[in-house]
């Protein structure tokens, strides 16, 4: 089989971890939904608080000088200043300078001021009225992954002036063409002035917001990624888990820029890395949701094949220089497909009938989920809305995943208990296959030996009719000895009764008492003793095998032969009575019983053993009942 059915505890370990999932996820997706409604209204309301100063105007210039250069002209720019708008073709830096007054103080003594920046892509130099007060990283390569940290700085007291400070900031970024993303090319948002403590606070939640859940989340793609891969082995008749599985452990290796901010390669290298990733995982996502509608075409997988190939080689070809242009062009392309991938399983799912339906509605607000977040990534990117204070596809895609993960869970827990089910109806129904096996194998084995036995029987019959029965009948008619020809005669008898015993057919009931009551009355006549034979006078229907005739016939001899040799009797009483499923036969008489020093020894003598024995091997027994001078009784009973 290609699949095993696991043990029950481990479906039940699923079902449970598929439903704190759902449960958890469930809560995250909401949290994050109100958050980020009150995320965007914080740079607002921190700006209308007490004691806070947003600055939106600034002169701008671009100059790598190491201080503001006043000789050069400069230019008056509106906060946020995006440079893929502003500055299309400068990589900077770029030189802000920024003037304010400071708020008057709401409480005494006055409390530590700071600069808020929400977004100084991607490296930042502050100086406070000519001092340099901050300095966010190296200025000679800009890193992009900084470009959704905020940044917090310190404004020294001693520094400030009651009026007509000067913050002057060089920001250090990346032109457009050069980045794979508009988010990330350079640029600075407006800034905030207000007390450190408030402006922590809001710092704090928007680094969370923005980078520490997408780290958490991402991070949990890993192990769901792993538990996919893991499923998808054990099922091999389900090889969209792996590419499931595949797709979030991709997801997690790009979202690993949030944590590694300093890699030992250029930004170029990122950029480059970054689109040529997202063309994989597009290529999986296509794949899983082909899979995953129980469809497959070797021309689409040579397709996407080829495409993560040309992904690379067109981004070399096309220079650092028109890295956004070729890079948009494929974001396009890519997300297309995915639409039409999305378009194409959910049509499928909803033709499948009542059982395709169940599975449609969840699947379909998932992946219109994803397309809505598609297409606001991509008017993000090209400029038809404004760059949003959250990177919503950053954390909205893992949730995304972790509850189609959460979803193939609880599938597949659900397919473990179905498996459960039918692997105990195949067990139960194999042991009754097997016992009825074994049954027959037991009747035919009995039946071999009944015939064997039966084969052997007729075999020795024939040697004693055709041997014996010859000489013992020539005996009878040449012996001159009376004597000698009686006893001949009755050998003869015996062998036909132990013949018919052996090869026999079975007979009538009524035909068997009717040869013991001749013999039986015959015999004991010529002892002088009277015969009183009843038996059922109506019509008997049951039959006797050949060889119950046989020990009956031997046991009855048996029986007379010790009235006429021992008893001294001079009345016998013979009864039979037949059964449903039995019949008894008693023999009494009216003589002078068993003598009291034989008592407990009648098995050794009397040929009681012989009745005994054979009444027992015919399933039935031989009960003897005397008393001296009470006469003996002997009681057959035998199942018919």
């Amino acid at each position: 089989m290609p699949c095993l059915a696991p043990p029950p505890t481990f479906a039940r370990r699923l079902r449970a971890t598929a439903r704190r999932m759902a449960a958890t996820l469930a809560a995250v997706v909401t949290t994050v939904v109100a958050s980020t409604l009150a995320l965007t209204a914080l740079p607002a309301a921190a700006a209308d608080a007490p004691g806070t100063l947003e600055i939106r105007s600034a002169s701008a210039v671009a100059s790598s000088a190491p201080v503001f250069p006043q000789d050069l002209k400069q230019r008056s720019v509106r906060l946020p200043d995006d440079w893929a708008e502003s500055l299309p073709q400068a990589d900077g830096p770029v030189w802000y300078r920024l003037e304010f007054t400071l708020p008057a103080p709401q409480i005494t003594p006055a409390p530590l001021m700071a600069a808020y920046i929400e977004r100084a892509c991607s490296t930042a130099q502050v100086w406070l009225n000519g001092n340099l007060v901050f300095s966010g990283g190296h200025l000679t390569e800009p890193v992009t992954r900084g470009c959704f940290y905020p940044q917090l700085v310190t404004l020294p007291p001693a520094l400030l002036n009651p009026q007509g400070n000067v913050l002057e900031i060089k920001v250090q970024g990346s032109a457009l063409q050069h980045v794979a993303s508009r988010q990330r090319a350079g640029g600075l948002s407006a800034v905030q002035i207000g007390p450190h403590a408030q402006l922590a606070e809001l710092q704090a939640r928007q680094t969370f917001w923005n980078v520490s859940l997408v780290q958490v989340i991402s991070a949990m793609l890993v192990p769901l990624g792993i538990v996919m891969l893991g499923m998808g082995w054990q099922d091999r008749r389900s090889p969209y888990l792996i590419y499931f599985g595949l797709l979030a452990i991709g997801w997690a290796a790009l979202s690993a820029r949030l944590w590694w901010r300093d890699p030992p390669w250029d930004n170029i290298t990122s950029e480059f890395g970054v689109c040529v990733g997202f063309g994989v995982l597009v290529a999986l996502a296509i794949q899983f949701l082909m899979r995953y509608a129980a469809m497959r075409s070797t021309k689409l997988e040579i397709g996407l094949v080829a495409q993560c190939v040309l992904v690379p080689v067109s981004l070399a070809l096309a220079g650092p220089e028109r890295l956004y242009t070729v890079t948009s062009g494929w974001y396009l392309l890519l997300s297309a497909e995915v639409m039409a991938a999305v378009t194409l399983y959910l049509r499928v799912t909803w033709r499948k009938g009542p059982d395709g339906r169940a599975e449609f509605w969840p699947m379909a607000f998932m992946l219109m989920g994803v397309g809505v977040l598609v297409l606001v990534d991509l008017a993000t990117q090209h400029g038809w809305i404004t760059l949003l204070p959250v990177h919503v596809l950053h954390f909205s895609m893992p949730l995304m995943f972790a509850a189609v993960g959460a979803r193939q869970i609880q599938i597949f827990g659900r397919a473990l208990q179905v498996a459960e089910a039918s692997r105990n109806s195949l067990e139960s129904r194999i042991n009754e296959v097997t016992a009825e096996i074994e049954r027959n194998f037991s009747q035919m084995a009995e039946l071999r030996v009944e015939q064997v036995t039966e084969k052997e029987r007729k075999r020795i019959a024939a040697d004693l009719h055709d041997d014996l029965g010859a000489k013992l009948l020539t005996i009878v008619h040449t012996s001159e000895s009376e004597r000698i020809s009686t006893l001949a005669r009755e050998a003869l008898e015996e062998m036909r009764l132990s013949v018919r015993g052996l090869t026999g057919k079975p007979m009538q009931v009524a035909d068997a008492l009717a040869d013991w009551r001749a013999e039986t009355v015959s015999r004991l006549s010529q002892a002088n003793i009277e015969a009183d034979w009843r038996s059922p006078t109506e019509d008997v229907h049951q039959q006797l095998s050949a060889r119950a005739f046989v020990q009956t016939t031997r046991i009855l001899r048996e029986a007379v032969s010790n009235i006429i040799k021992h008893s001294g009797a001079s009345h016998c009483k013979v009864r039979c009575s037949i059964g449903e499923h039995d019949f008894v036969l008693v023999v009494q008489d009216n003589g002078k019983g068993i003598p009291m020093e034989l008592d407990g020894k009648l098995d050794r003598g009397h040929g009681m053993a012989s009745m005994k024995h054979r009444a027992k091997q015919m399933q039935g027994q031989c009960l003897v009942e005397s008393g001296p001078g009470y006469g003996t009784v002997i009681r057959l009973t035998l199942p018919l």
